[in-house]
């Protein structure tokens, strides 16, 4: 065999390590991470609990073209911290209350560093036995200690959309197609799953809540009665455990009764509410987990994940393979005896996102975890019993698994709007709005363990005072 000269091909001259970084370098500027990382978690309370910045500013800092030439990595790090990540919602903020906070775990930032910097995979068995074995043993933790199906098998997912919508594919592979029911309170990216995955408009019905904003069993009898009737086939019941609104938790011994009863998959989104279950004190406020068919639920809100990991639980062994599995011939060599987890979702490129989950696990042990969980619940009541207790305050909904709504007495929509904006853009916590039967409410998520009472009485009395007097 003859082989070219070097100098015939300029790729060739290029050094093999082209993209290298000294070890000496790489480690200094590892330990200012680290020590950037530790800053933050140690001292978060003094920081704005979010933050926006104007988009020019921004682009000024951040924008340019394309660089030709290296840049000091040291500076250009500092960059990303102090001005990219700077703006930005704090979801580990103590007093950060709006849509869903995601208080991340030192144990989890450390797995997820780590699965980073050993670029793991957890895609197929031959490419990442390991991997594959964590994220296995770390879901039947969850399926166990969250009291589901014991013949669940499991995948992580991005999130609750992307768990949400594999969910419902393979609950339309497994048990065939039909109308979908949902409540009005259902999470919006589930009707956007479905509509993505053509499902037509009048196979997605929303169904009426009740006056606790809960899926409403009576309604969904009359609805499939009606479709029944119309010469349509119901298929799917879409049940909520914690809705993002209000920590509704839809009754799911009736509906999962009525899906027995009528031939229905019953599936259940638990992405914010659904670790809760981890806990004594959340699972007696949903009952019926073990009746679900499916079932998901987001580590990264409510069990002190970093961004991003969602569990998704199918019953019957073998049910997420049949759904999703492919054997192309240049994922021939991968194939083995185990589990390829690539076969168990839509997701071939899969990062190891078990590392963190397992970590946390075994770092503090399922009953510290449920301290931690039972504080959050613990300290939505209080700032119940708070908002009771002011006379400018009115409840809207109680205390549900970590969310309370209320109202300024005798205020407009447009009141409680600007008192959000006010408190956000003041720094010192941040909440959010929501619309509950066409009214626009205050709204609280408290399900981080740092935050203390006097957060939650300051961040009321500040909202209140954000308030026109009526």
């Amino acid at each position: 065999m003859v082989v070219p000269a070097m100098d015939e091909d300029p790729g060739l001259a290029v050094p093999a390590d082209v993209l290298a970084v000294d070890p000496e370098r790489m480690r200094a500027l590892g330990y200012a991470m680290v020590d950037r990382t530790i800053a933050h978690l140690s001292g978060i309370e003094s920081l704005p609990a979010i933050r926006e910045a104007d988009a020019s500013d921004l682009r000024l800092a951040l924008d340019g073209p394309v660089p030709l030439q290296p840049h000091d990595l040291a500076a250009d790090l500092a960059t990303l911290a102090d001005t990219a990540l700077a703006y930005q919602q704090h979801g580990d903020h103590p007093r950060y209350f709006a849509r869903v906070p995601g208080p991340s775990s030192f144990p989890g930032i450390l797995a997820d560093w780590l699965g980073t910097g050993l670029q793991s995979v957890a895609s197929s068995w031959g490419g990442g036995s390991g991997p594959t074995t964590v994220e296995l043993v770390a879901l039947a933790w969850m399926r166990d200690a969250l009291g589901l199906a014991p013949d669940c098998e499991g995948i992580l997912l991005s999130g609750g959309s992307m768990a949400n919508i594999n969910a419902l594919v393979a609950a339309r592979h497994l048990h065939g197609d039909g109308v979908v029911y949902l409540s009005d309170q259902a999470h919006a990216s589930i009707a956007r799953g479905l509509r993505a995955m053509g499902t037509p408009a009048e196979s997605i019905r929303m169904v009426a809540t009740d006056a606790h904003l809960r899926l409403d069993p009576d309604e969904v009898r009359r609805a499939v009665a009606a479709d029944r009737a119309s010469g349509r086939r119901p298929a799917v019941v879409v049940a909520t455990a914690g809705t993002t609104n209000t920590g509704a938790v839809d009754d799911l011994p009736a509906l999962s009764a009525i899906c027995r009863a009528e031939g229905l998959w019953l599936h259940v989104d638990g992405a914010y509410g659904g670790a809760a279950a981890l806990s004594p004190r959340g699972r007696a406020a949903m009952p019926g987990l073990d009746l679900a068919d499916s079932f998901v639920t987001d580590p990264h809100k409510w069990l002190f994940q970093p961004y991003d990991i969602a569990c998704l639980f199918v019953r019957g062994e073998g049910s997420l393979e049949r759904t999703f599995a492919m054997h192309p011939e240049y994922l021939a060599d991968l194939h083995g005896a185990e589990v390829d987890l690539h076969n168990r979702s839509m997701e071939l490129t899969r990062r190891s996102r078990a590392l963190k989950l397992w970590l946390t696990f075994r770092a503090y042990g399922l009953p510290t975890l449920q301290r931690a969980i039972d504080r959050g619940i613990a300290l939505a009541e209080y700032a119940e019993r708070v908002i009771r207790a002011h006379p400018r305050l009115e409840v809207v909904t109680p205390a549900q698994l970590g969310i309370i709504t209320f109202a300024g007495v005798g205020n407009s929509d447009d009141d409680h709007r600007t008192a959000i904006a006010q408190l956000n853009a003041e720094g010192f916590a941040a909440a959010s709005s929501t619309v509950l039967r066409g009214r626009t409410v205050l709204r609280l998520c408290i399900i981080n363990p740092r935050t203390t009472t006097d957060d939650l009485e300051q961040t009321i009395e500040r909202l209140a005072g954000f308030l026109p007097r009526a």
